[in-house]
């Protein structure tokens, strides 16, 4: 009987596709395995099988699967529920959850491959592009688009790659790439013929005249031990050649000679020294009781919160929670928001739990996290994952604890693209699907968590003392409005932030300056008319990086030149308004000349190495004052900090978001607890132009529980979570006048089934982004209510709107519970 399957593809379709399969491997096959299937035209994709049947389709062709990937799945049972899970709460594909959830070295693509054609006469003369191509090619007959066009720099390439098409000069095929490759190293062996003592004897003599050989023959007969008794050691070539100090032309004699043979082994890229590791630290009393507090609350519900101050010692409880699941033979997921906050965690792991931590981000190579997928499929797999929010998506044995630290921090949320998740919320359920448990720890808890607590839906454990007894730091509001008035600034800076920032290096401690944009100034202006650089693409103003001398949108990336002159009035004064980290950077460097400086932004940590190295750097006191963003407020443990700037807590508070006050009070009291660690208290120098506002007194108490009884009141009244779930409802188009339609005719049919729970339609803060015009409609649905048929009706309201055909251009897509 034939055997078919159904295969999920990396593709945002909303059903799995059926495939037949050949008769020699039906055998082989598991739900769970990859397989290489044709798609379309020419299109060839690697799909996840999700079943196995004997049902024929009867409303398409069936085509053929084309190859088998892997012997064993490579996706285990828990993980397609995950999946599915996923992609029905989050609105989505269980298409695009895929393509979230495995490394794209796992996932074969098709790549056009440009061929070309040694027949080819000009008849007309071609452009130097075209001709450049075709040099390109000379050398090389055959050449992905994807080469061609970084070794050409040509911009559009396929324009070109089309005109050659037209006049015959290239060829295309369609071929599979494998972007995994497993890493290989190149190790010798005696050759099968001289592999007895009595021929080694024998060589000894004959190699008398060549003694750079017999050197390098006695070297590879003491590393592989082959004249011992023991078993043969693998010998690879590099370390032969070192070892010897002998050149490969000497290696090469006795290859052609026929007494060394090449092979190449498999090894993996994962680092696989043993550690040495030390015992655990004990806990002082109030982490002890934390402790005890949160294994009690754990067997009584499956979530917890740990609300602890910052400096309370939090990831020691943590560790002692991690080492007593290991002890019971189960895997911990350990969450963390950042992966700058991953370096400095990874050292304390790794002194106690040695080689048993596995690491896993994205600026990891893609082949190192391939590697890492497979060894959780064994069963000799990491028991600690430590990883940012894609980790939820690796394969678990037998997970019996997630611990969800900074749990607050809005970067669990993916924003685009789909599927739209909250590792936080995601983590909870995969838990359950395990029956693991789940610490969610944090010093300012997101509202919604908070309420959970204490309305007894999660387990709640509060630590109130720093380690050591530290005390909180000293948060001293500055009114920069009224010393501006005064001009009593220099630049951004209040005469008494300059006064701590100095006392501070005179002590040879250590500074940390935030401010939550980066770039040099985040808008130019011509002094003369007002004119202000945008974006082609989108509806924002660039940004100036001065570094580079350019001017950048960060939402789709598109860079000019700094203008010489205005282009409205000719005008050459531009001026900078407002200023990001990068102008921060500047300035401090002008003030204070002798200090060394470091910036961590955006723009300074685009690889691993380069977050590994601000902080350690900062670490060992190598730079005496730090700027950045929002990541130098999570969690990051300095001993030396005695001086934190909050340089404008206004750009924080007043944003077109209902999350705005609570985000600010989290970010400022991160902030502070960055000073004053290990040795003495810290000073906060809190500047903002609203020192009256509620916020900045319940920053200086650190009084959490107001800011959240304020915070819900309000959320109540206006139906906002924790009392209501929202889900935000995309439109996209590039035709401003048709979006505007076919919002309000998707509106009013959200309205017909949600009534009064739908708002909208209106623009976003920012309503275009690569020339596409966005439309956001808002529904808000009570916490108790069906969310199953919410989501249901919704995807029917899409559906109508999509079977109309002026509408068929319409993208649509949901935010369900959007940060």
């Amino acid at each position: 009987m034939r055997k078919y399957v159904d295969v999920i593809l990396p593709l945002p379709l909303p059903r799995t596709f059926t495939y037949s399969l050949p008769e020699d491997i039906v055998e082989e096959i598991e739900p769970g395995c990859r397989v290489v299937v044709p798609f379309g035209r020419k299109k060839y994709y690697t799909a996840i099988v999700h079943s196995i049947h004997s049902n024929a389709p009867t409303d398409y062709e069936v085509k053929e699967v084309t190859t088998i990937l892997d012997p064993s799945p490579i996706l285990l049972p828990k993980q397609f529920t995950f999946w599915k899970w996923l992609a029905d709460y989050y609105l989505c594909t269980q298409g695009d959850v895929y393509k979230a959830a495995l490394p794209s070295g796992m996932k074969i693509e098709s790549e056009t491959i440009v061929e070309y054609n040694p027949d080819f006469e000009a008849d007309e003369r071609l452009t130097d592009k075209e001709q450049l191509i075709l040099d390109l090619l000379a050398g090389e007959p055959e050449q992905s688009v994807t080469y061609l066009e970084k070794a050409s720099k040509i911009k559009n390439i396929l324009n070109v790659v089309k005109a050659l098409l037209d006049k015959e000069a290239i060829f295309v095929k369609e071929e599979l790439r494998k972007t995994y490759k497993p890493k290989t190293e190149a190790r010798v062996r005696l050759a099968e013929p001289v592999a007895t003592e009595e021929r080694i004897k024998s060589l000894f003599d004959e190699l008398e005249r060549a003694p750079k050989q017999l050197a390098l023959l006695m070297k590879y007969i003491e590393l592989s031990g082959f004249m011992g008794t023991k078993a043969l050691k693998e010998v690879a070539k590099n370390e032969l050649l070192q070892r010897s100090g002998a050149s490969p032309a000497v290696f090469n004699g006795l290859v052609e000679k026929g007494i060394f043979e090449v092979y190449h082994h498999e090894v993996g890229r994962l680092k696989r020294q043993e550690i040495e590791t030390v015992e655990l630290n004990p806990l002082n009393d109030f982490q002890q009781q934390a402790h005890d507090k949160v294994v009690e609350q754990l067997q009584e519900k499956n979530v917890c919160l740990l609300h602890g101050v910052t400096s309370s010692g939090k990831t020691e409880i943590y560790i002692h929670l991690i080492a007593e699941a290991i002890r019971q033979g189960k895997q911990v997921l350990y969450l963390l928001p950042e992966i700058a906050l991953t370096t400095q965690i990874t050292e304390r792991l790794k002194r106690v739990f040695g080689s048993r931590l596995g690491i896993y981000h994205s600026k990891f190579p893609d082949a190192e996290r391939v590697e890492i997928w497979q060894k959780q499929l064994t069963e000799k797999g990491y028991d600690i994952i430590l990883g940012v929010r894609s980790s939820i998506f690796l394969p678990f044995r037998d997970l019996g604890l997630i611990i969800v630290d900074e749990e607050h921090e809005n970067t669990y949320k993916q924003q685009d693209p789909a599927p739209r998740y909250h590792a936080r919320n995601a983590a909870i359920v995969l838990a359950s699907l395990y029956g693991a448990k789940v610490l969610l720890g944090t010093a300012t808890p997101s509202i919604e968590t908070y309420y959970n607590a204490t309305t007894g839906k999660y387990g709640l454990v509060e630590l109130k003392e720093r380690y050591k007894e530290i005390q909180l730091p000293e948060i001293v509001p500055v009114d920069i409005k009224e010393l501006a008035r005064k001009k009593r600034m220099t630049g951004q800076f209040s005469r008494l932030l300059l006064g701590e920032i100095k006392d501070a290096l005179d002590k040879k401690e250590q500074v940390i300056l935030f401010q939550n944009r980066r770039g040099f100034a985040p808008m130019i202006e011509c002094r003369t008319c007002g004119w202000v650089p945008k974006c082609k693409n989108c509806d924002v103003s660039l940004t100036y990086h001065k570094k580079i001398n350019q001017l950048t949108c960060h939402y789709c990336g598109y860079t000019i030149p700094l203008p010489r002159s205005c282009p409205a009035c000719e005008g050459i004064e531009m001026i900078n308004r407002g200023f990001g980290t990068e102008k921060i950077e500047d300035d401090i460097k002008l003030i204070f000349p002798e200090a060394r400086v470091a910036r961590m932004d955006l723009d300074t940590t685009r690889t691993r190495s380069a977050y590994e190295k601000i902080i350690s750097d900062f670490e060992q006191a190598k730079t005496d004052i730090l700027i950045g963003t929002q990541m130098v407020s999570k969690g990051l443990d300095f001993d030396h900090v005695s001086v934190v700037g909050i340089l404008n807590a206004d750009t924080m508070m007043n944003y077109p978001d209902f999350r705005a006050y609570e985000r600010a009070f989290q970010l400022m009291a991160q902030v502070a607890g960055r000073a004053g660690r290990k040795n003495k208290r810290g000073k906060v120098i809190l500047q903002t132009k609203s020192i009256d506002h509620p916020i900045i007194d319940q920053v200086i108490k650190n009084n959490y529980e107001e800011m959240v009884m304020n915070q819900l009141a309000e959320r109540q009244m206006f139906h906002y979570p924790p009392y209501y779930r929202l889900v935000y409802v995309y439109l996209k188009n590039k035709n401003a006048a048709l979006l505007e339609q076919m919002a309000r005719v998707m509106a009013e049919k959200l309205r017909a089934v949600f009534g009064s729970r739908v708002w909208g339609p209106a623009d976003p803060p920012v309503a275009r982004v690569q020339l596409l015009y966005i439309k956001k409609i808002i529904v808000k649905v009570e916490v108790n209510a069906p969310m199953n048929r919410a989501r249901d009706l919704l995807r029917q309201v899409q559906r109508e709107m999509l079977m109309d055909e002026r509408f068929k251009s319409l993208i649509v897509y949901y935010d369900v519970d959007p940060m």
